[in-house]
């Protein structure tokens, strides 16, 4: 029985949660904390409407004090955001899975903090991993298992093309939904409009697995506007706004394009004539090239991708690792 707590009880979190209350006779949840005070006390049956009598907490050393074998942490996407969900975690003797797209490859963003946390998994014995659907898997971990019946690898080129619609208002904000196409470019330069985060960690993780030393990476994002009107409960764009955000990430070797990853996301793709997918091109002997249509659900993709490495991470080494430093993730079955 491997014991799992939950950091964080929004959209992730909470399809977390439902997973390993499908799975019983292999996981028992012995604290879900939450960041939001008005669900301190509510138990986690009463958030899902499933049976499940643990409450939700604010008090994380409570809940660390159980000696949870893996801590899940559902919460930022940043490394300063969650230093003080990871650290305190980690002391307690817990490994961590983590959804943050910069723990997917934190040698990008900050080598120092990784250095840091690489010493105290190790002097703790224990595991830390960032996952998810995107960084974690389709644009990183599935290219890097497709090189593998390659002869040769020249360049990879990658897209992802999804749907915003299913998300809220905080993810409608970050991509830049419903702005006009000024205000949209005023948001990329002000920092405000972030588009996706993660296209340096996938960049770095895949050149690190094929042994390329990247010189530079590039960024760009583009307004994606719409022609006609589109809505979703929580944003209403009209024709001339900007109803998505395109955004590329180009690693270079010297002045060599190596990498080049797309992620156009948008709301209602469909409205405009685009089908959802994802989509691999690896130039090279073999070339390879893999079509998924329509895309895997972010959402869903994320916190199965997470619930699936659990039993793969308790028997993980000490220290901070990447998802090509663990065996090959598998679907765990439930028991219920």
């Amino acid at each position: 029985m491997i014991k799992v707590a939950v950091w964080g009880t929004g959209m992730m979190g909470q399809g977390l949660l439902g997973f390993l209350l499908d799975r019983p006779n292999d996981v028992e949840i012995v604290g879900a904390i939450v960041t939001n005070p008005a669900k301190e006390g509510k138990t986690i049956g009463e958030l899902l409407h499933r049976d499940c009598d643990v409450k939700m907490t604010t008090d994380f050393a409570a809940v660390l004090a159980t000696r949870p074998d893996v801590v899940c942490i559902c919460t930022q996407s940043n490394l300063d955001e969650i230093t003080a969900q990871v650290e305190p975690s980690v002391r307690a003797g817990a490994n961590v899975l983590c959804i943050a797209e910069t723990l997917s490859y934190p040698w990008a963003s900050d080598e120092e903090w990784a250095d840091r946390f690489e010493e105290l998994a190790q002097e703790y014995d224990v595991s830390i991993m960032g996952t998810g659907i995107n960084p974690g898997f389709i644009l990183d971990a599935m290219i890097v298992a497709w090189t593998s019946i390659c002869l040769k690898v020249d360049k990879i080129e990658a897209q992802r093309v999804n749907d915003l619609s299913p998300f809220g208002p905080t993810v409608m904000a970050s991509q830049g939904v419903g702005t006009t196409v000024e205000e949209f470019e005023a948001g990329v330069a002000d920092g405000t409009i972030v588009g996706h985060i993660g296209f340096p960690e996938s960049i770095g993780l895949i050149a690190d697995a094929l042994g390329w030393k990247i010189d530079r990476i590039e960024e760009t994002r583009e307004p994606i506007v719409t022609t006609v009107e589109r809505s979703t409960p929580h944003v209403t764009v009209k024709p001339g706004d900007v109803a998505g955000c395109k955004q590329i990430g180009r690693g270079y070797v010297g002045d060599e394009l190596k990498i080049e990853l797309i992620h156009p996301q948008q709301i209602h793709p469909e409205k405009a004539g685009v089908s959802t997918g994802d989509y691999i091109k690896i130039l090279g002997d073999p070339e390879v090239n893999m079509v998924n249509s329509p895309e895997i659900p972010g959402g869903k993709g994320t916190y199965a991708s997470t619930g699936n490495y659990i039993p793969l991470l308790v028997d993980a080494p000490a220290g901070l690792l990447t998802v090509v430093d663990m065996p090959l993730p598998r679907f765990w079955a439930p028991t219920v």
